[in-house]
């Protein structure tokens, strides 16, 4: 949980300091959506 927590700052931190415009804004969502679920995965095993 803690792991999930810290990927969870982690990408919002990304998303605040990336993205200048909508495409950016874009990119930093899917980037944060794959680590949630990377997480999210390691979670499960």
């Amino acid at each position: 949980m803690r792991k999930l927590i810290v990927l969870a700052a982690a990408a919002a931190a990304v998303m605040v300091s990336g993205c200048n415009t909508i495409s950016g804004l874009g990119k930093d969502a899917q980037a944060a959506g794959r680590a949630v679920t990377g997480a999210a995965e390691d979670a499960k095993r």
